[in-house]
C-alpha cells in the first residue's frame, strides 16, 4: 500500500508540473512580455532611422543635380609663353633655368652668330609676363632660328579649364558662377565661366577619332570651359593640377 500510494503521489507531481508549464507558456510572464514590446520598439526604431537616412540622400542628390553641374574632368590652366630662338647659332648667357621669373621684353639669354663677317649677339627677349616651367636648352648649344627654348606661363594668372559633357552643355553661360577644388589644396575656390570652347576637346588631338566601319558606336564628347578664378599669385598654383569643378545652374 505504501508503494502504491508513493507512486500516486509521483504521478500527481508530475502532473501538476505538466499544467504548470502550460500553463506558463499559454501566459508569459510579465517579464518576456516586456522584453518581446522592447524588441519590436527597438526593430521600428531601425527601420525609422534607415527611412530617414534613406529621405536626406536623396534629397541630397536631387538637390545637387538639380542646381549643380559637377565634373572632376578639370584641371588647372595657363597661357603658354614659347621662349624661341630669334636666330641660328650658339646660346650664350643663357638665365631661362625652371622657376625664374621674367617680365616682358627681359634679356634672358643671347645667340652668338655669324653675319657676314662679323660675330652679332642676337639678344632674346621674354615675350611676356611669365616664370619659366620647362627649359628645353643649356648655355653653348647651338639651336636654329625658331626653336624653342623654354616655355613659361603667367603664374598670376592661371585658370581653370573643365571639360563638360556635349549633353550636359545646354546647362552652362557665360558668367555662372563656380566653385573650384584643387587637388592637394584646402577648401575651394570662387569663380567664374568666362568661355565655352566652340569645338570638342578631341578636334585638335593628334589621334582624333575616326569611324573607318559601318559599325560606329557613338561616344559622349567633351567640351572644354574656361573657368576664371582671378589672381592666382602666391597660390601655390601650378598648370596641370587637377581640380573638381561644380558649376552653379
Amino acid at each position: 500500500m505504501i508503494a502504491v500510494h508513493a507512486n500516486g503521489a509521483e504521478i500527481e507531481k508530475r502532473y501538476e508540473e505538466e499544467m504548470y508549464s502550460m500553463s506558463a507558456n499559454a501566459n508569459p510572464t510579465p517579464n518576456n512580455s516586456g522584453t518581446t514590446f522592447r524588441r519590436m520598439i527597438l526593430v521600428n526604431l531601425i527601420i525609422l532611422i534607415v527611412l530617414i537616412a534613406a529621405a536626406i540622400t536623396g534629397y541630397y542628390f536631387y538637390n545637387q543635380s538639380t542646381l549643380y553641374l559637377k565634373t572632376d574632368d578639370a584641371q588647372v590652366a595657363g597661357t603658354q609663353i614659347v621662349v624661341s630662338a630669334p636666330a641660328s647659332g650658339k646660346l650664350i648667357n643663357w638665365q631661362g633655368t625652371n622657376g625664374s621669373t621674367f617680365n616682358a621684353g627681359d634679356e634672358i639669354g643671347e645667340i652668338q652668330t655669324q653675319v657676314g663677317n662679323k660675330t652679332v649677339d642676337v639678344p632674346i627677349d621674354m615675350p611676356a609676363n611669365g616664370t619659366i616651367a620647362q627649359n628645353e636648352v643649356m648655355n653653348n648649344e647651338f639651336v636654329a632660328a625658331g626653336t624653342p627654348l623654354a616655355y613659361a606661363y603667367d603664374m598670376n594668372h592661371l585658370y581653370i579649364v573643365a571639360n563638360i559633357k556635349e549633353t550636359q552643355l545646354q546647362n552652362v553661360k557665360v558668367g555662372d558662377q563656380v566653385d573650384v577644388w584643387v587637388a592637394g589644396k584646402a577648401g575651394s575656390i570662387s569663380g567664374t565661366v568666362t568661355q565655352i570652347g566652340d569645338a570638342t576637346a578631341s578636334t585638335f588631338s593628334l589621334l582624333p577619332n575616326q569611324s573607318t566601319t559601318a559599325d560606329y558606336t557613338p561616344v559622349t564628347q567633351v567640351v572644354p570651359v574656361e573657368i576664371s578664378i582671378g589672381t592666382t599669385a602666391g597660390s601655390g598654383l601650378v598648370p596641370g593640377m587637377s581640380a573638381t569643378v561644380r558649376i552653379h545652374k
